[in-house]
């Protein structure tokens, strides 16, 4: 039966009778046995008469498991019993659908074991009847249809691990692509398969006292071939080879030449074994030798020298040629086809004395034992300017006959010499650039070969069996110039079969298969021929002589050197051990484990049991890798099943103890659908027993009067159960009574569902494993209300919406912030004299209590007219006792007054508060204090996000699953460690979060006015502040908040409420959000929420003008153009939309003043567009901000100091940067600005002409490349830009000068580059670049080289400081 692969890229076997004759049953397999297989299919066509003991062979097989370790059974009703593994009855008897039809069975364990993987003792590998050898069939990077270089039919490249510890039936071992490493693969199987090669290295001993075996080459490369002649694995490793290279892991993924591999590996080799036996080895096999010479063709004198060569390098395809060359005969004929040298190419012949025609070629003297030849199949085509490959077809003999090549002379002349030149002529060779050898000045003629004149004759009666070689290795490209794939055919000389060694593939093969490695396709060799051919051909071919004196057989293991021996039984005992170290590995159980340790809080590990050990024993074990030693007893602990994403305890094992891990958990598998963890008790406690089915719920009672939600308790129910007898068994966790009983089911996050009918299912409810449900059992009038309207949906909405966030105050001088103080006013309108203003001043505890109980009191006020609520009304100690209408803002004012002590706060805030009404400063501190009513100060109702693009206006819309527990007191204290917290904060992780960007109208949406009156009343939204404790923040506790706030709040509702705490009115601080790498960005949409941040997200409070609508914040830049740094940040501003260029200016000079020393003429400064660095469109003075200028937030712009009054006066004017080029000197001169009425390139000649005094017709200019200034080398500029560009116009190509700012370069025409000496010119090479780098721009390009190919002797490589 042959294999051929299916769309599924699995195998099918495929029968070499007509399949027509017998129906089939096609079998679908799901390997159900660990998490990682269960996605995959195994698929099985076979004919309707398989016995179902036989279906079981093939499946194990296929799947690589031991026969009879596994059960298959139907898959759309698996309760059946499996199918028999002993039957012989067949498919179509035992209930199989042939014809087509897809039987679907699945693949199980057996006993509540797994399957055995099929080890190489197994034999399942024989058992199948399956011909292996057709089986094993791969050749070729990838299966595919039509590709030359493949067989017919294939394995699947993917293989299990399995399948790596099994020998291929070929008894060949294969070798692991560590990634793209086939290249070395191949070169290396064909080593060890050259059996003069093998037998040499391994007559070499390795002395461990003189070298680290690690990096000794040889000696690796001997335990490589030791493992590949006695290993039972199917592939074995080559990074013990690589390492001794002295490569990393990163060189795994260099793909390199094969040939460039041999010739390095070769020198290596030379050099670790100098001064030993096989000090002259590669030569001997490997090296042969040829005589490059030059011939005179008057007189015949002849000029050579004699080269040595590892391989001979063949041309596929002539230079210029549109037809390949069509065998590797034609080529070396080529190869030694002398070329004339004849017109100006003539040769001076030393006798002739005078230049003469010449005939210059190689010959070859001495053909290697081992022959190598090289395809040259890449090439570069000078028209796309790109590497290519050749996939020309080019034929190789099997016999290769090279006594034709040898020393070949096919003109006679009057007189020949023989002589050597050590010098001999070069120019014109086409030959030396194709020798990839090391040139050698041996001039010693080689055994049995003259050199004169008389030598031919004697050649001739050499027999020719002694120059036949037959191939013995073809090492295939399959791929392009760009990347591909290397794979060897090499011939055994055992039994002279073939094999495919294509990384841990090894496969027999026919001569067809190598037929198909020639190349090239159907029809006429055309120049675009190889485009269309197969990418799959031969590269490096390897011939051996036929001389059977010379001919060596592979050393048998019983002839091994005694050194050889021990290393194979070192070898032997290393596998053994990595055996049983797997069959290990293969019955221990391996699952997560977790552990609530009463001192370090959740813990978790992997526990790691043997199949056969106890439950006892394995809790043995859990409870020393949990450390619990010392802190609970062992009697107090037990391993349950558990579910760590639900928090579900899904069962206890009573009764247990002494039952088999491997039986408990259903086998060894790689992965488990659930964990383990270890729960203990304390010493009083029993044990509650965890039954299968139970669904877990986590009860939160709430408590109306005091608002808060008490720590879950863990309550096990049953999804039949209904909601009647569930109330019961909460009643009975909680003390609670049933009757008055609400039960809010928490389905999903922010999903409430009150639980009202008595009789239905838990199921129905929709509960799942684990589940969070909110009870509460009060006599009051809430249970009259709608659900919705009620004060504990009220509650639980507020809660499933708090979030925690850590805010940094702004820093302040020595104890200003326990000078924040909030001043209140009761019922009336008359300034109230200010505590703080005679000394006694409160502390910022004092101020977040008092502001909580506040908040806290004003939490459930509604948008209802006057109606308040059941705790407001029952508060009677309240500060807000007699709050009424929110409309009625007169009667219920509070001033907010505010201490300071550093001067220029207290300017800031005078300067804010200055216009308001009722505002009272007392003469002798200068406070100011802002008066506002209490309804403003909560004024929060919000639909969407702050500072991001995602807003949400439902407050419940988030359909997160939230799991949450957790110990939430509202009002009095927020556990920010609870399971709430963090899975909220995961929930939220997933959201993208963005930020202003400079397109969004950010800071003109705002719902507040310039004074900051709200235009809307809306709901008050949870607030609550407290100190930092050390533990909640790596900031300075001293100087941040913890804020529990519900995150619909607005940003303008959220500022006013952090108002005491900063000390100023929210109009004079700006909110700053912090992201992960610590990056700040201002968050200015007042009229968005918070719902885009999550708990512990950080943000920081800077003092400073907040913007009002229609304002953006502008960041000024000075324009220093002749400075090394042209561009120097000055102030941050604000700009309003609407406002003129001038009045900017106006508003930004004072503040210059102040803030940068600069003192500067309204006349003679400028602002213009800053795009990066690059100064743009000069504004003048009525051009209006978002008019005729658009502006965006954190907009930023460029100050230009004027040394005369402003010249552009109009839109159709042009501002050009110019800057003079002067080659005599090699300088630069400064900057100097041109204004141009119109884009004329005459104009710009002119003006400067004007500036410069150069006449106009010498007058040359190139525009600047790159960000501003442009900066280019003095040794480039020159040659480099396009000078005098033939356009009249400035915004055509290649000017493009449509806008103020352009630099534009010029310089006089006839003046020449100064003349530098290679000293001055390296000189002034290392000042530009140092000048280039400082200033940020590249000093030249250069392309990423292609990283060479090295072996390191030394163990690694040295860092070169020279090396690119």
């Amino acid at each position: 039966m042959e294999m051929v692969p299916s769309e599924e890229n699995q195998f099918v076997p495929k029968e070499i009778q007509n399949a027509a004759e017998e129906p089939r049953v096609l079998c679908i397999i799901q390997d159900t046995t660990s998490a990682k297989t269960v996605n995959e299919r195994l698929t099985l066509n076979l004919p309707a008469s398989t016995t179902l003991s036989k279906l079981y062979e093939d499946v194990a097989h296929k799947a690589g498991y031991v026969n009879g370790t596994f059960d298959l059974a139907w898959g759309n009703t698996p309760d059946m019993a499996p199918l028999d593994h002993s039957s012989e009855m067949s498919l179509s008897d035992s209930g199989f659908e042939p014809g087509g039809k897809r039987n679907f069975l699945q693949l199980t364990d057996k006993d509540g074991e797994q399957p055995q993987i099929a080890s190489d003792e197994s034999g399942t590998a024989d058992s199948s009847g399956l011909d292996d050898s057709s089986q094993e069939r791969f050749i070729g990077p990838l299966p595919r249809d039509g590709t030359a270089g493949c067989s017919g039919d294939y394995s699947s490249p993917s293989y299990s691990y399995s399948s790596i510890l099994n020998k291929s039936e070929t008894g060949y071992v294969g070798l692991v692509n560590q990634a793209m490493t086939c290249y070395l693969n191949s070169l290396l199987q064909t080593l060890f398969m050259t059996p003069e090669f093998r037998n040499a290295l391994y007559n070499w001993e390795f002395e461990e006292s003189e070298e680290d075996p690690v990096t000794s080459i040889p000696f690796q490369l001997q335990r490589l071939f030791v493992l590949l002649q006695t290993s039972k694995k199917r592939a074995i490793e080559t990074t013990d080879v690589t390492r001794s290279f002295g490569w990393d892991s990163s060189e795994a993924w260099q793909q390199h030449d094969v040939q460039e591999l041999c010739r390095v590996m070769f020198d290596a080799l030379e050099q670790k074994w100098k001064q030993t036996e096989q000090a002259d080895l590669i030569n001997q096999l490997y090296q042969g030798k040829l005589k490059d010479y030059v011939r005179c063709l008057e007189c015949g004198y002849e000029s050579w020298r004699i080269d040595t060569y590892l391989d001979i390098p063949l041309v596929i395809r002539p230079f210029g040629a549109s037809q390949a060359y069509g065998s590797v005969e034609e080529a070396l004929q080529a190869f030694i086809q002398p070329e004339t040298l004849d017109g100006p190419n003539q040769y001076f012949c030393e006798r002739c004395k005078k230049k003469c025609d010449a005939r210059k070629g190689l010959r070859f003297l001495h053909f290697p034992y081992l022959l190598t030849l090289q395809l040259k199949r890449f090439d570069f085509d000078y028209t796309t300017m790109h590497r290519i490959k050749l996939n020309d077809r080019m034929t190789f003999p099997e016999e290769l006959d090279m006594s034709p090549f040898i020393d070949v002379e096919d003109e006679k002349s009057p007189q020949t010499e023989s002589c050597t030149d050590s010098g001999a002529e070069n120019e014109g060779s086409c030959h030396s650039d194709q020798m990839s050898n090391d040139f050698s000045t041996d001039d010693c003629v080689d055994e049995g070969i003259c050199l004169d004149s008389t030598g031919s004759t004697e050649r001739v009666l050499k027999p020719k069996s002694l120059l036949t070689f037959e191939l013995f290795s073809v090492m295939v490209h399959s791929g392009s110039a760009a990347g591909g794939h290397y794979y060897a055919c090499i011939k055994s000389f055992s039994d002279g079969q073939w094999y495919s060694f294509n990384d841990q593939h090894v496969s027999k093969i026919t001569q067809d298969d190598i037929r198909k490695t020639y190349g090239g396709s159907s029809g006429s060799r055309g120049y675009y021929s190889s485009a269309f051919a197969s990418s799959t051909n031969a590269y490096m071919l390897i011939y051996r002589l036929k001389d059977p004196s010379r001919n060596a057989k592979y050393l048998s293991v019983d002839d091994f050197p005694e050194h050889i021996k021990s290393l194979v039984q070192k070898e032997k005992e290393s596998e053994e051990q990595e055996k049983r170290q797997r069959e290990i590995e293969r019955n221990t159980c391996k699952i997560k484990l977790f552990c609530m340790h009463p001192v370090k809080m959740m813990m978790e590990s992997k526990l790691e049991v043997h199949k056969d050990k106890t439950l006892r024993e394995a809790t043995e074990m859990a409870y020393k890798l949990m450390e619990l030693e010392g802190v609970v007893s062992l009697d107090c602990c037990r391993l349950v099943k558990y579910d760590e994403f639900h928090e579900y305890l899904e069962r206890s094992y009573e009764g247990e103890e002494d039952t088999p891990m491997g039986l408990l958990l259903g086998g060894v598998k790689s992965s488990y659908m659930f964990d383990l963890l270890l729960e203990t008790r304390r010493p009083e406690q029993v044990f509650q027993p965890y039954k299968p089915g139970e669904v877990m719920v986590k009860v939160h009672v709430v408590d109306l009067k005091s608002e808060t939600i008490a720590s879950p308790i863990s309550v096990r129910a049953y999804l039949n159960q209904t909601i009647t007898e569930f109330k019961q068994l909460i009643a009975q966790a909680t003390g609670l009574s049933a009757e008055t009983m609400r039960v809010v089911l928490e389905r999903c996050y922010n999903d409430l569902r009150l639980l009202y009918v008595p009789n239905k299912t838990l199921k129905a409810e929709g509960f799942f494993r684990s589940n969070k449900v909110f009870v509460e059992s009060s006599e009051s009038a809430d249970h009259q209300v709608a659900f919705t309207d009620s004060l504990l949906w009220k509650l639980l909405d507020r809660h499933g919406n708090t979030i925690r966030l850590l805010v940094l105050l702004p820093e302040q001088s020595p104890g200003t912030l326990a000078n924040r103080t909030l001043c209140q006013k009761v019922g009336t309108d008359s300034d109230v004299p200010f505590e703080g203003s005679k000394g006694s001043r409160k502390s910022v505890e004092a101020i977040l209590e008092e502001s909580t109980e506040k908040l806290k009191n004003l939490s459930l006020q509604q948008q209802q007219g006057s109606s308040t609520s059941d705790s407001q009304k029952s508060s009677d100690a309240s500060d807000f006792e007699h709050i009424e209408s929110p409309t009625q803002e007169a009667d219920s004012n509070s001033s907010l007054c505010v201490a300071a002590d550093n001067r220029e706060l207290e300017n800031r805030i005078r300067a804010a508060a200055g216009g308001s009404s009722g505002a009272s400063s007392d003469p002798e501190n200068h406070f100011a204090c802002e008066e506002r009513s209490d309804s403003e100060v909560n004024n929060d109702r919000s639909t969407s996000s702050v500072d991001s693009d995602i807003l949400s206006s439902s407050h419940s819309s988030d359909t997160l699953c939230n799991a949450d527990s957790g110990s939430i007191q509202l009002a009095n204290g927020l556990d920010s460690h609870s399971i709430t917290s963090s899975r909220r904060s995961k929930a939220h992780e997933g959201k993208k979060e963005t930020w202003d960007t400079a397109e969004e109208d950010s800071g003109t949406d705002s719902e507040y006015d310039d004074n900051g009156k709200s235009k809307a009343e809306a709901q008050y939204l949870y607030f609550r502040a407290e100190p930092c404790t050390q533990d909640d923040s790596t900031w300075d506790a001293q100087k941040c908040l913890v804020v529990h706030v519900d995150k619909r709040i607005t940003l303008a509702a959220f500022k006013q409420n952090l108002e005491p705490y900063v000390g100023v009115t929210s109009t004079q601080f700006k909110v700053f959000r912090v992201y992960a790498n610590n990056q700040e960005f201002e968050s200015v949409r007042l009229n968005e929420t918070l719902s885009s941040f999550s708990d512990d997200n950080k943000i920081t409070i800077r003092l400073g003008r907040a913007l009002k609508k229609g304002e953006y914040r502008v960041k000024v830049y000075q324009l220093l153009v002749n400075e090394p740094e042209p561009c120097k940040f000055l102030v941050d501003t604000v700009f309003a939309k609407g406002m003129t260029v001038r009045q900017s200016k106006e508003e930004l000079l004072p503040q210059l003043k102040e803030q940068c020393k600069l003192d500067l003429s309204i006349d003679r400064v400028r602002l213009r567009k800053k795009t990066w660095k690059n100064p743009g469109t000069v504004f003048l003075d009525y051009h209006v901000y978002e008019e005729d200028i658009s502006i965006s937030s954190n907009w930023e712009v460029f100050l230009e100091v004027l040394n005369e009054p402003e010249k552009m006066k109009s839109m159709s004017q042009l501002a050009v940067l110019t800057r003079r080029w002067n080659p005599a000197t090699m300088k630069l001169g400064p900057f100097q600005e041109v204004i141009l009425e119109s884009s004329s390139v005459e104009e710009l000649k002119e003006k400067l002409s004007e500036i410069s005094d150069i006449p106009l017709e010498n007058l040359e200019f190139a525009k600047g490349r790159g960000t501003f200034p442009c900066d280019i080398s003095v040794l480039e500029i020159h040659q480099d830009l396009d000078w005098n560009p033939k356009v009249s116009t400035l915004n055509v190509w290649p000017l493009y000068i449509c806008d103020d700012g352009a630099v534009v370069f010029y310089r006089h025409s006839s003046e020449e580059p100064m003349e530098l000496s290679e000293d001055e010119r390296n000189e002034l090479m290392k000042k530009e670049s140092s000048r280039l780098l400082k200033t940020g721009h590249r000093v030249s390009y250069s392309p990423r080289k292609e990283k060479a190919l090295k072996i390191y002797l030394d163990g690694g490589p040295a860092k070169d400081p020279g090396q690119d």
